[in-house]
């Protein structure tokens, strides 16, 4: 444990760890579900993003706030390209999520040196959160639009069988 850091404080940091690696191998589940690259992009009346523009945009944020913020890694997030760029494939998406995956791996481990009850070293909303907060709700922002994804999916290519998104299996045993 890094000194300065609790216990609980470790745990928690454990936990978001597994939850965010699940999820994230949800996200490339979900994209891999999706009969063509074409349905990746369509919208459906009534629902403003397709599956593709909330990859793109989940990889934005946790590249950045996770990534490049607390793991240094060289990454520049451009979020209105997040919800205006079309037309990549599902492999591409797939490179994407594993980059993603990579960058939150590296922001995970420079923790250890901060602490989750340091104040996240950017404003948030124009106010300092705690790091341990925030990347709760990181973790719950994930899971939020993974299952619109699946949702998107189904609706959209009339396959009612959902990707396993949030399973229990994956997570530790004690």
């Amino acid at each position: 444990m890094p000194p300065g850091q609790s216990a609980a404080d470790q745990v928690l940091l454990d936990s978001l760890r597994v939850l965010l690696k699940r999820d994230l191998r949800s996200l490339d589940a979900q994209i891999a579900a999706y009969p063509d690259d074409k349905s990746l992009w369509q919208v459906a009346p009534g629902i403003a993003n397709s599956a593709g523009n909330l990859t793109l945009h989940l990889a934005g944020n946790l590249r950045h706030f996770l990534g490049t913020t607390l793991g240094g890694r060289a990454y520049v997030r451009d979020r209105a390209a997040e919800f205006s760029q079309t037309g990549l494939s599902r492999d591409e998406l797939r490179q994407e999520i594993a980059r993603t995956m990579e960058d939150v791996e590296a922001g995970l481990e420079a923790i250890g040196e901060s602490g989750m009850n340091e104040v996240y070293p950017l404003p948030i909303a124009e106010q300092n959160v705690l790091t341990g907060e925030f990347l709760l709700h990181l973790a719950v922002h994930l899971t939020y639009h993974l299952g619109q994804i699946d949702y998107h999916r189904r609706l959209l290519t009339g396959n009612p069988v959902p990707v396993d998104n949030v399973s229990v299996k994956a997570l530790r045993s004690v």
